[in-house]
């Protein structure tokens, strides 16, 4: 029994992952293509099929750190408003999708069905865990996550611009928190992006499922 709940987890971990991902990276794709960018496109990106959107990278830091992000969507708009928008296509699509299961879930509508390893109510929960996760987590704001393009978008004048061509120029430093905060989880249990995030992601939970 322990081991088939340890392959419904895991089931639910990679599906969540996937689907996140896929929503998240296309609504990207799909924004920049309705504010006139065709770049998306003819790369292929504007599409639902996973593959299109999955990176090495993003997929092992998620199950190294608890941390993941999906393929960048390369795009030609450069006015910080519109990458804004564009930027924030991406969370938004993730809540979006929390807040359907999650309603699913609050008022019981989730199938009890499935084998002891694809039990579907858990597969469903991940699914809005992981939905969740990747949306607070792509809003801190260092490139490449969509926190960096957003904090831009709303920063006054030149500042925007400046803070954007920083970002562009130092795109390392992401990987570098995350390699600190997992050697600190390493070797003290617990690290500080949790500390930092797990507040919002348990109170989005709390909020879309009821629970």
């Amino acid at each position: 029994m322990f081991i088939l709940q340890n392959l419904n987890l895991l089931a639910g971990f990679v599906i969540a992952f996937v689907v996140g991902i896929t929503f998240h990276e296309f609504a990207h794709a799909a924004t920049a293509d309705a504010l006139g960018d065709d770049l998306p496109r003819s790369q292929g990106r504007l599409t639902l099929n996973p593959v299109a959107h999955m990176t090495l990278w993003g997929t092992l830091l998620l199950f190294m750190v608890g941390f993941g992000w999906g393929r960048p969507v390369q795009h030609r708009i450069w006015e910080p408003r519109k990458r804004l928008w564009v930027a924030l296509a991406g969370p938004v699509a993730n809540l979006l999708i929390a807040l359907v299961l999650g309603l699913l879930v609050r008022f019981d509508l989730v199938p009890a069905i499935g084998p002891d390893w694809f039990y579907l109510p858990q597969v469903v929960v991940s699914i809005i865990y992981i939905n969740v996760l990747l949306a607070v987590f792509n809003l801190i704001p260092l490139s490449p996550l969509d926190g960096s393009a957003v904090l831009a978008g709303l920063l006054p004048g030149d500042a925007g611009r400046r803070l954007a061509q920083y970002n562009a120029a130092y795109p390392q430093a992401l990987i570098a928190l995350l390699l600190i905060d997992f050697m600190i989880s390493y070797s003290t249990g617990s690290g500080f992006l949790w500390r930092l995030l797990g507040p919002p992601i348990d109170f989005l939970m709390r909020l879309f499922t009821g629970g």
